[in-house]
């Protein structure tokens, strides 16, 4: 039986899931019923959403006839994988299983930006790409237009790219000839000692630690003994299993072959993704290369509040840090929220997956704090020091410079929107590159800007300013030196950290202004006057006053002398003053959310 391991890559909606379904329904994996529901897609999130979160990886089988006429199996495993900026980590590891992958574009779009992007990720990588031209059932399909871009934009000839509609099956069968014809069979020795790469696990609890791993040398059986040569631990096999899409049992995974391994795996930290998978009578002289670590690009913190208690969201992180490597948190503690975790996520949308699994999957309640970037602080000693949160930074006279995280980021969007999208660069710092022109109709724009400008509302402005048609895909090139200042808010003469940001000198007035004026509209009145200021060092640049309830305190005289009335007065004045002293501020949690809320 032959082999072959391919991911499906493309940008969001170009129907990368309806042409996963439509694959094992031709294999006779799934029902003509089933097809409709995207059976890859089983999270909560990614229906209701209609993105793909996770990366799912599936076995089918096929009879393909061969040249000489021949009748040969086929054993295709295919990863369907997401196509959002945020989830380019889960389409890397994809593509490292992998020999092939088919790059899928839209009939109706043309290439987009994560098109061009996951092109050069398989690229980079030496898969062999075979180009499909989907959707061509749409009547504004423009299959002949899209199939020169392709040639032009990322260089593969136009007439070898496959013509299909996943949603009514034409083409499919053409698909899987080539799949089986051009895509290379899986390299690796069978003969050698076991090496099998982890590239995803999910908590069951019941079985433990479920591994999904791709055998690169030898084979893993049912019963054998295994280690893990990351962190040196020993296992039985006790179940193995392919998705086909279902979970079947099976006695053996041979090399090029995909699988979950089950294992009485009790304990989260023992299972690494990228780890190696060996067999522990017969090791394997070295480990496999793995993944590069993700970098994490936004920070945020988690809390718990309502009856969640710190224990309770410490483990659902555990737990969803195994299902996803890329997300990563450590304890925290603040003077408001009290204990909680700061946590690093690849982007908004993934900050946003992630709020929402703990939240459904874990039964959790939590307060988010702002989202922020990572810095790095050149200190007069010459040493260099990263920081994820305002409070972090050292005292300003240690301070030689600060830099900031800059991306490299790649517009596609309609040639009359360009000027729109300039100014908005521009008015964001952005550094303009290069235009490019991609058929008669579209441009892509490169642009170089600071992250911390992108994360908030960018994409919002982005589809405002092209109608809906723009799209973006980014990469960091970098730490670059920036006109950074931090700028502390001061609640009744006392600095309160959580709410300090750092921002660009020339904007931090405007922004510092801002975030007062929100902040008086969250926290109640006291019996006193509390002055709210925003300082840069020792320098106050901004200022508002939350006036005292007044309680009337000459409402019983009535005639009589005006001195009565006069010493009551001064007798609440000196009361304000002393309790202005001694008084705290109570900061309703409302406020710090609310000073914090993306935009702002």
């Amino acid at each position: 039986m032959q082999i072959r391991n391919f991911s499906i890559i493309a940008h969001i909606d170009h129907g990368k899931s309806t042409l996963s379904d439509r694959l094992l329904m031709r294999a006779g994996a799934i029902t003509e019923r089933e097809f409709q529901s995207q059976m890859l897609d089983d999270m909560d999130l990614e229906r209701e959403r209609g993105i793909t979160i996770k990366a799912s990886a599936v076995t089918v089988f096929h009879d393909h006839k061969m040249p000489d006429g021949r009748i040969e199996k086929f054993m295709l495993n295919f990863i369907d994988t997401p196509g959002h900026v945020d989830f380019h980590y889960e389409v890397q590891k994809a593509l490292q299983a992998c020999e092939g992958a088919i790059l899928v574009v839209d009939a109706t779009q043309g290439v987009q930006a994560q098109t061009v992007a996951n092109a050069y990720a398989a690229i980079e990588v030496g898969l062999e790409i075979i180009p499909v031209i989907n959707k061509i059932d749409l009547p504004s399909a423009q299959p002949i237009v899209v199939a020169e871009e392709i040639e032009q934009v990322l260089g593969f000839a136009a007439e070898d790219a496959i013509e299909v509609s996943a949603k009514t099956g034409k083409g499919i069968d053409e698909l899987i000839a080539k799949l089986c014809d051009q895509l290379p069979a899986p390299r690796g020795n069978p003969e050698a000692p076991t090496r099998a790469l982890i590239f995803d696990s999910i908590y069951d609890d019941y079985r433990g630690v479920i591994t999904y791993v791709r055998v690169m040398d030898g084979e893993i059986r049912k019963g054998q003994k295994i280690r893990f040569m990351g962190t040196d631990k020993q296992y039985q096999v006790t179940d193995l299993g392919k998705l086909t899409p279902r979970p079947t049992q099976v006695q053996r995974i041979g090399t090029g072959e995909v699988g979950y391994i089950v294992a009485a795996i009790k304990d989260l930290h023992d299972v690494r993704i990228g780890d190696t998978v060996t067999d522990d009578d017969n090791k394997a002289a070295e480990a496999l290369p793995g993944y590069k670590p993700s970098q994490q690009m936004v920070y945020c913190d988690f809390y718990p509040s309502g009856k969640t208690q710190y224990d309770e969201l410490r483990d659902a992180m555990d737990r969803l840090s195994l299902n996803d490597s890329s997300f990563s948190f450590e304890p925290e503690s603040n003077d408001a929220l009290g204990f909680g975790f700061r946590c690093g996520f690849l982007g908004l949308l993934h900050m946003e997956i992630i709020q929402e699994r703990l939240e459904r999957e874990f039964n959790i309640d939590m307060i988010q704090t702002a989202p922020t970037v990572t810095y790095e602080i050149k200190q007069t000693d010459g040493k260099v020091l990263r920081i994820d949160s305002p409070s972090q930074l050292p005292n300003p006279t240690n301070v030689e410079e600060i830099r900031e995280p800059f991306i490299k980021m790649n517009l596609i969007l309609p040639g009359d929107t360009v000027g729109n999208m300039m100014k908005l660069c521009e008015d964001r710092r952005g550094v303009y590159q290069k235009t490019e022109y991609i058929g008669s109709t579209r441009v892509m724009l490169t642009y170089e800007m600071p992250l911390a400008e992108v994360i908030y509302d960018f994409y919002d402005r982005l589809k405002s300013a092209t109608k809906g048609y723009g799209t973006m895909d980014f990469d960091f090139i970098g730490f670059r030196h920036g006109e950074l200042v931090k700028v502390d808010i001061l609640v009744n003469g006392d600095r309160v950290d959580a709410l300090s940001v750092i921002v660009h000198r020339s904007t931090a007035e405007a922004r510092a202004r801002k975030l007062l004026v929100r902040l008086k509209e969250e926290i109640d009145r006291h019996l006193f006057e509390i002055p709210l200021q925003a300082a840069i060092g020792g320098k106050i640049i901004a200022r508002e006053t939350i006036k005292s309830v007044g309680k009337n305190v000459t409402a019983k005289c009535y005639g009589g002398d005006v001195t009565r009335k006069r010493k009551l007065l001064e007798k609440q004045k000196e009361g304000k003053k002393r309790m202005k002293r001694v008084g705290s501020v109570d900061i309703p949690q409302e406020a710090f959310m609310a000073i914090l809320e993306s935009g702002e």
